[in-house]
């Protein structure tokens, strides 16, 4: 109000009208093609022995014969009915997986900000950023390639491309490069944190306020943990685990440094549980589920992850990608709709190469919804793409 009375005019900014972008996944995907050189060592094998023997984890012996019969395997471009074709030394060996209809995932994708150089996005939960697993199309990823050759013709054209992870379960903002420089510096830029996790002991001191970029996530936890504030410097590894071709990232000694802080935002007694932001200075895959559930707190609805930082129970979500069902084998898997009820939000990136006069028009987007924590702290001064 105004001395004389009058109401101030309001300095709220004008609400933008959401941008969205995202084609209906097809029912089935294009399947997948796997190629192998024959080494010379590998010389004189059977087409079957190669597979059975290299492949044992994908399909048993009656499961590569069934591809075979199924003409899903070339020798050197020419489709072979025979399992027991004789490879030579440099034939190339060609396995065509079949389509297959890929678990639910929203298509749906939030423009906050996009310019000549990257576009930020807000993921939602449940959507694969890359492909890998059961999902190779129902990805951030395809959806950006869908975008730039919409109403193009057959030639591809060139489409932005995630420079950084967020789970499939995560919610948040997603920055993605549309140029090689831009690609390049803010990959960069991500890495800082990773490189700069030394041996020396954990102090708050090694969250480097200097960094050109900090992820902040929020996630809900199970129970209620009682100190303000926990740094947690716990190496996170490799262990075997079924159905898990690489491995599984756990809690382990032998690992790699991983560090993050835990600030406390809400303790919720009644319900037991704890809202929590969560500062990364490395970016260990699966860190924030590891390193919560390792002091004792999972995040709430977490179905791999309990106390110790170690796996409960077989989880579809890593699941390789040669387990599907193909070459008639009946493999069934559970949806991973139970993935996706894990409560955990990458809220905050700062800053961007933007400055703040460029951004003031679009910060309501990222603020528009609590629960959705996708917010920018951009600073005061611009990154500059070009250094």
């Amino acid at each position: 109000m105004s001395s004389s009375g009058k109401p101030l005019p309001s300095t709220t900014l004008p609400r933008l009208p959401i941008m969205t972008f995202g084609e209906p996944w097809p029912d089935l995907n294009d399947g997948l093609t796997y190629r192998d050189l024959i080494p010379p060592p590998h010389a004189g094998l059977t087409v079957i022995e190669y597979y059975s023997k290299k492949y044992k984890n994908s399909a048993p012996v009656q499961g590569w014969l069934q591809r075979i019969k199924n003409k899903q395997i070339k020798v050197d471009g020419a489709v072979i009915t025979d399992p027991n074709t004789i490879l030579r030394a440099g034939s190339e060996l060609v396995y065509h997986r079949l389509p297959w209809k890929e678990p639910h995932a929203p298509y749906l994708l939030e423009v906050l900000f996009e310019d000549n150089d990257l576009i930020a996005l807000n993921k939602p939960s449940g959507l694969q950023v890359l492909p890998g697993g059961l999902f190779q199309q129902r990805t951030v990823l395809s959806q950006l390639e869908w975008r730039a050759n919409k109403g193009t013709s057959s030639c591809k054209q060139p489409h932005a491309v995630p420079v950084h992870r967020l789970g499939r379960g995560t919610s948040g903002v997603l920055l993605c490069a549309k140029t090689k420089l831009a690609k390049s510096c803010l990959a960069a830029y991500f890495a800082d944190g990773t490189s700069a996790v030394g041996n020396e002991s954990c102090n708050n001191a090694r969250f480097n306020s200097t960094r050109k970029i900090s992820k902040f996530y929020r996630a809900l936890v199970n129970g209620i943990i009682d100190q303000d504030q926990v740094v947690i410097d716990q190496p996170i590894g490799l262990v075997k685990y079924p159905g898990v071709a690489k491995g599984l990232y756990v809690a382990s000694a032998s690992g790699k440094l991983a560090l993050s802080k835990v600030s406390i935002l809400e303790r919720n007694v009644k319900n037991s549980s704890t809202l929590v932001q969560v500062e990364i200075q490395s970016g260990r895959p699966h860190q924030i589920r590891i390193h919560l559930s390792f002091i004792g707190h999972p995040l709430l609805g977490d179905p791999l992850y309990v106390a110790g930082g170690q796996p409960s129970c077989f989880d579809p979500e890593f699941i390789d990608e040669s387990f599907a069902q193909d070459g008639d084998l009946r493999i069934q898997f559970q949806e991973t709709a139970d993935i996706i009820c894990m409560h955990i939000s990458c809220f905050l990136l700062t800053p961007l190469h933007m400055s703040r006069s460029r951004l003031s028009h679009h910060f309501p987007l990222f603020c528009r919804q609590r629960k959705k924590s996708a917010e920018v702290d951009i600073g005061n001064e611009p990154m500059n793409l070009s250094v």
